[in-house]
C-alpha cells in the first residue's frame, strides 16, 4: 500500500477556510486570524497555541461551515484531479490530513474521490451555532500530523507514504514519511521550501515525482 497525504488549505484549494471564516466577522477579527495562521503555517508559533484562540473569535456555524465547503470545491487547484488521476494509477491511495474543520473539507474529498480524511471536527448546538472543536484531535497541535501518520502506517501494510503540503505542520512530517513535498502554488514559505525534500509549484508536477519512489 502506498498513501498520498495532502493537506487541504492553500494545497488541495487555493483559500484558507479558517481565514474565510474569518472574513465572515470584520476586518478586526480577519486580520487577527490571518495574523495567527500565518505564523502558524510560517513556523513562528505552534498550532495549539492559536488553534482554540481563532475558533473562539469566529464561532463559526454549521452554514458557514458548509459555506467554506462549497468555496473549497469552487477554488479547487486546477491540476488536483489529474494529479490524483495519475497517482492512483501508479498504486498511491490518496488521504486528506490537514488541521482544518472536517465538515467543510468533506465536500472537497468526495469532488476529488477521497474517502479518508484526518481533520478537526466542529461541534455544534441544537440551533447550528457553535459549540467546541475536537480538542482531542491530533491536528490541533504540533507533530500532529506525524501522530496520524505513524498510526496509519501502524495499522496497515503500508510500503511508501508521501506528504504534499505548504506549511509549517507539514513539513514537520518529513521523519515520517518517504518524501516530503512542499507546494508553493498559492503562497511560498521559505522555512517549508528550504527544508522540502522537493518542492512544487503544481500538483501536475507530483506525479513525476512519484515514480521515482
Amino acid at each position: 500500500m502506498r498513501i498520498l497525504f495532502f493537506d487541504c488549505d492553500s494545497t488541495l484549494s487555493s483559500i484558507e477556510g479558517i481565514d474565510e471564516l474569518a472574513r465572515l466577522r470584520g476586518g478586526e477579527v480577519f486580520n487577527s486570524v490571518e495574523r495567527m495562521t500565518r505564523e502558524a503555517m510560517d513556523g513562528g508559533v505552534p498550532i495549539e497555541e492559536i488553534f482554540a484562540r481563532r475558533l473562539e473569535l469566529i464561532c463559526p456555524t454549521r452554514a458557514e461551515l458548509a459555506a467554506i465547503g462549497r468555496l473549497y470545491v469552487e477554488n479547487i487547484e486546477p491540476e488536483a484531479v489529474g494529479a490524483l488521476a495519475s497517482a492512483r494509477a501508479m498504486g498511491w491511495s490518496p488521504v486528506i490530513l490537514s488541521g482544518g474543520f472536517r465538515q467543510a473539507i468533506l465536500p472537497l474529498a468526495f469532488h476529488l474521490g477521497i474517502d479518508r480524511v484526518e481533520a478537526v471536527d466542529i461541534f455544534f448546538n441544537g440551533d447550528g451555532s457553535y459549540c467546541d472543536f475536537g480538542r482531542e484531535c491530533p491536528t490541533t497541535r504540533a507533530h500532529g500530523k506525524n501522530q496520524v501518520i505513524v498510526s496509519i502506517k501502524a495499522g496497515h501494510d503500508v510500503e511508501k507514504t508521501v506528504m504534499v503540503g505548504d506549511g509549517a505542520s507539514d513539513l514537520e512530517t518529513l521523519a515520517d514519511v518517504d518524501l516530503f513535498v512542499g507546494f508553493g502554488r498559492y503562497i511560498v514559505r521559505e522555512k517549508v521550501k528550504a527544508g522540502a525534500g522537493a518542492y512544487i509549484m503544481r500538483l501536475g508536477e507530483l506525479p513525476a515525482l512519484l515514480q521515482t519512489l
